[in-house]
């Protein structure tokens, strides 16, 4: 038997978490583990309670959510830990550092309930939530906002091979491994080797970060 997907929901309304709470405990193969009102208890929560996913509202008090997901992404003992965002649809001016900080994906908050239990086993399941419809408009808004100072030069993809860098541009339309193997006429197999070496060789945490290197190098866009 399978093990329940473990689930905190950090937001300060607490009919947001609430009713978070409740979807997830009345899901089969799924359990909340916790809640939390700041990004201070969400990143203790997280410690201790080893969640396979955290749903994680931006604008908290005390710690926002980009610092919580900064301190779990960047703490060896949560690691394994995937923070999924819950944004607004007016597209948070946070969401890109975010992405930056860790985030495996984004939710909107006022998801469809199925679609949301649909996101946590994406994201439970080590891959990034990068629907086309929801995520890849955000990266393309923030990627493209003027600040020269954080932007890495091409030369960051030194090294990746021109059909790496075929299937890194799909990645960062948003496509999935099954659609990437259609369009460049691959194996499943073969696409995952290259999205294996493609993190290694750009030191990328999951998916959402290979998409965050294909806008800042210019290579998307």
């Amino acid at each position: 038997m399978t093990d329940p997907v473990r689930v905190i929901v950090a937001d300060d309304q607490a009919m947001v978490r609430g009713s978070f709470r409740v979807l997830v405990d009345h899901t089969p193969g799924m359990t909340a583990v916790g809640e939390a009102a700041t990004g201070a208890e969400a990143v203790e929560l997280a410690r201790r309670e080893r969640p396979d996913v955290v749903l994680m509202d931006i604008r908290m008090p005390e710690v926002d959510g980009i610092e919580a997901t900064r301190r779990i992404s960047g703490d060896p003992s949560t690691a394994g830990v995937r923070v999924l965002i819950l944004t607004t649809f007016d597209l948070d001016e946070y969401v890109y550092a975010a992405l930056r900080a860790g985030a495996a994906g984004f939710l909107l908050k006022d998801t469809p309930p199925a679609d949301v239990l649909a996101a946590i086993h994406v994201v439970a399941s080590g891959e990034a939530l990068l629907a086309p419809s929801v995520t890849r408009r955000l990266i393309e808004t923030f990627a493209r906002l003027p600040d020269p100072g954080r932007r890495p030069s091409a030369r960051a993809l030194d090294g990746v091979t021109d059909r790496e860098l075929d299937v890194l541009r799909l990645i960062a339309r948003g496509l999935s491994n099954t659609e990437i193997a259609g369009e460049l006429h691959l194996s499943l197999a073969t696409v995952k080797t290259h999205i294996g070496r493609l993190l290694a060789k750009l030191q990328a945490r999951d998916r959402a970060q290979l998409v965050i290197v294909a806008y800042e190098t210019g290579l998307a866009g």
